[in-house]
């Protein structure tokens, strides 16, 4: 595996912050797990859902490890709530409402995945895996956008749009949502 991808995204490491000390966690398509290793050193209670039972089962002595076909089978986390859900280099379009309302009151979606554009460098390259203009804001239509990109990163080469929103509990005040770290991010 290349170094990078034992890394976290950089987009994640960036907005992170914004998850509660301490908070539940989903990571998506979780792999061989290199956000769920980097939020549980961090103090994050994790849980990893992929259907690659191997890759999980290092992680299962820092995260619930979740083994399940998030695209051909039930959702496995029906009813559960996360502080934030993570979502990295994957795209499956039938599952984005299930990730936005498995937020709960005052959690982060971090999402951040190949757009149109990829294609002409690389793959992912059908457009079943790669996001239209905009379609990721739409997504996440009625949760607080606190940052949100759409355009071409260089190294490695590939077009991505990515985002970190907040579901905003219900008949809360404007709230100030830090767009740096360091900055302390509101109480609940």
């Amino acid at each position: 595996m290349p170094p990078h991808a034992t890394r976290p995204s950089p987009w994640i490491a960036r907005w992170a912050h914004l998850i509660a000390p301490g908070g539940s966690v989903l990571d998506v398509a979780a792999g061989s797990g290199r956000h769920t290793t980097w939020l549980a050193a961090r103090g994050h209670v994790v849980t990893a859902v992929d259907r690659d039972a191997a890759a999980l089962a290092p992680l299962a002595a820092i995260a619930e490890v979740i083994v399940a076909d998030i695209e051909g089978a039930p959702w496995p986390l029906a009813g559960r709530n996360f502080d934030a859900v993570v979502v990295a280099n994957y795209l499956w379009r039938p599952l984005l409402a299930t990730l936005k309302a498995s937020l709960a009151p005052g959690g982060v979606l971090l999402y951040e995945t190949f757009a149109v554009g990829n294609e002409t460098v690389g793959r992912p390259a059908r457009p079943d895996f790669l996001l239209a203009p905009g379609e990721l804001l739409g997504a996440a239509a009625g949760l607080r956008i606190v940052a949100y990109e759409d355009g071409f990163l260089a190294s490695p080469e590939r077009f991505v749009q990515r985002l970190a929103a907040i579901r905003e509990p219900a008949g809360a005040a404007a709230r100030r949502y830090p767009l740096t770290p360091g900055e302390p991010r509101p109480g609940r």
